[in-house]
């Protein structure tokens, strides 16, 4: 075991690429991340076990959302529990780096858990909608199928971005990475996993919450239908 300074300083240079990822994920998650692998480092904590940390805290956010009464402590308890289940799941992967490399298995067990979080919480949206109707205005039952359909985004984008960045050709030996955008960067902050929750704050507001959940999904949708033309646009072999 090492130190938290020693492993902070290997991880600085150990860092993805910043192309692709929101302002919150480079400038917020990243580098909480970053401290809570070094931390998990130095308490010889493997990345399944972090991943497995990552978990407790987003599946007690799921189940807060899901079971408790609606209000702005309860908002705020649920936003915190899922951005640290968050900062968790980004210190897994910078944890597996510092120890060396990840193995297949704690990948798999990364993105399951990734898949599960994704697909539980706006489940525990829908349930929230269905047992409170008065408080967030969903007393017509239609209000009930704009968790589904984020839900179905959500799962979609995560799943066709998985898939395609194991069947794009791999980048040649010493090819120059891509500047980040800065413009990109920020329009990704509504589909940013640590941008959406930040939603849960307006929970106590009822209506409020209920409206800005659904533009968030429906800015998901849309960018769904971008993703999957850029992405098949990628995979489309050249024509000859």
């Amino acid at each position: 075991m090492g130190t938290i300074g020693t492993a902070l300083n290997e991880l600085r240079s150990a860092q993805k690429s910043a192309k692709g990822v929101s302002l919150y994920t480079r400038h917020v998650n990243r580098p909480v991340g970053r401290y809570l692998a070094a931390g998990s480092f130095t308490l010889d904590l493997t990345p399944n076990q972090v991943t497995l940390i990552s978990a407790v805290f987003s599946f007690a956010g799921v189940t807060a959302m899901a079971l408790g009464t609606p209000s702005w402590t309860l908002g705020l308890l649920v936003w915190l529990a899922l951005a640290v289940g968050y900062a968790f799941d980004s210190a897994d992967g910078q944890l597996a780096r510092l120890r060396g490399g990840g193995s297949p298995a704690g990948e798999w067990l990364d993105h399951v858990v990734d898949c599960a979080k994704i697909t539980a919480l706006h489940l525990a949206v829908l349930i929230a909608f269905y047992r409170h109707p008065e408080h967030f205005g969903t007393t017509t039952d239609t209000w009930l199928l704009v968790p589904l359909g984020f839900q179905l985004a959500a799962v979609v984008t995560f799943f066709g971005g998985l898939l395609t960045e194991k069947l794009k050709p791999r980048p040649a030996p010493g090819a120059p990475t891509p500047a980040p955008s800065t413009l990109r960067a920020v329009a990704l902050l509504p589909v940013d996993h640590g941008g959406f929750c930040l939603v849960f704050l307006l929970l106590g507001g009822g209506a409020v919450f209920r409206w800005a959940y659904t533009v968030l999904g429906a800015v998901a949708v849309v960018f769904l239908v971008a993703f999957l033309v850029k992405w098949f646009r990628e995979l489309k072999p050249a024509r000859r």
